[in-house]
């Protein structure tokens, strides 16, 4: 019989799409260790995993209790929260069975780390391994950002020395990106350690050059003081209300023909973000949108 610390908590989450972000931004913060998602009908099913020693039968009750007032802030429909306990043969097989390559706009393909994939084609493989960050490109926020930054980096040159910056780097997902499409250094920042391990390890599994990533923990402001010069373009793909506390401070983060891409957006918060955008005189150049969600590509104002 397996001990308890093999032991894992399956957490299974049957919601509206409206609140996936939100649910794996809770999760996350719950202390889940990987995470999947997939489409069921107009819903998407969760699956989050938790070591048994890491929470109890009230902290998962508790969860569901977090999951539905979520739910009832945005006037979504209440969530159905499961859990039963595994083994760990059956952790570290269960979430990773249900993710498979995937394309992404024109560029990409993201492949799981323990997939071999033969023939990519003309796309670049992002080979990932998200851990407990957020990031698998499996999210319409991630597939978003995704587009937007391949469109933006399109016909850039390595000697044209693009500095990208990405703020709530999860994965790491976002900067390898910027770095296939020719990007030649990313600086990254997220609030949860756990981040930027991966972000570093998916760094290596890419093969990019340790010189060419700066990763660090911390939000905007310890961004700012850590950048020796503003950067050419940024991507910011957290929840609304925290993107809308940092557009005071985007400014100090770009140089003044640099740009940025903002995601974790739904479409019923496009004219809030859109407000706070035009106050710091900031112009959307483009609004792209996904299910619920919207990804918007900003510029400084003339």
């Amino acid at each position: 019989m397996p001990t308890l610390n093999n032991n894992w908590w399956e957490i299974q989450i049957l919601a509206s799409h409206a609140l996936d972000e939100l649910l794996f931004w809770r999760l996350q913060k719950f202390g889940c260790e990987g995470t999947a998602s997939a489409i069921a009908g107009d819903q998407v099913l969760i699956k989050a995993y938790l070591p048994l020693e890491k929470s109890s039968l009230l902290d998962l009750s508790a969860l569901a209790l977090w999951a539905a007032q979520d739910a009832l802030a945005i006037e979504a429909e209440a969530p159905i929260v499961t859990w039963r306990m595994i083994n760990e043969e059956d952790w570290s097989t269960s979430w990773k069975q249900h993710w498979q390559p995937q394309k992404i706009g024109d560029a990409f393909v993201i492949c799981p780390s323990w997939i071999e994939l033969e023939d990519p084609g003309d796309r670049q493989i992002i080979h990932l391994d998200p851990g407990s960050a957020f990031g698998t490109g499996a999210h319409a926020t991630t597939q978003l950002c995704l587009e937007a930054l391949e469109m933006r980096l399109m016909g850039i040159k390595p000697d044209d020395d693009t500095v990208f910056a990405d703020i709530g780097c999860g994965s790491g997902i976002l900067g390898i990106g910027a770095i296939l499409l020719g990007v030649s250094k990313v600086y990254a920042v997220d609030t949860d350690s756990l981040a930027i391990k991966a972000t570093r390890l998916n760094f290596q599994r890419n093969q990019i050059d340790d010189d060419r990533l700066w990763a660090d923990v911390g939000s905007m402001g310890h961004l700012l003081k850590s950048l020796p010069t503003p950067v050419d373009g940024f991507a910011c793909n957290i929840l609304a209300e925290i993107i809308v506390d940092m557009i005071p401070y985007m400014e100090q983060l770009i140089k003044p023909n640099g740009w940025g891409i903002l995601s974790g957006i739904l479409l019923e918060q496009v004219p809030l973000i859109a407000e706070e955008l035009d106050r710091h005189n900031w112009v959307i150049a483009t609004l792209w949108k996904r299910q619920e969600w919207s990804c918007l590509t900003i510029r400084r104002s003339n």
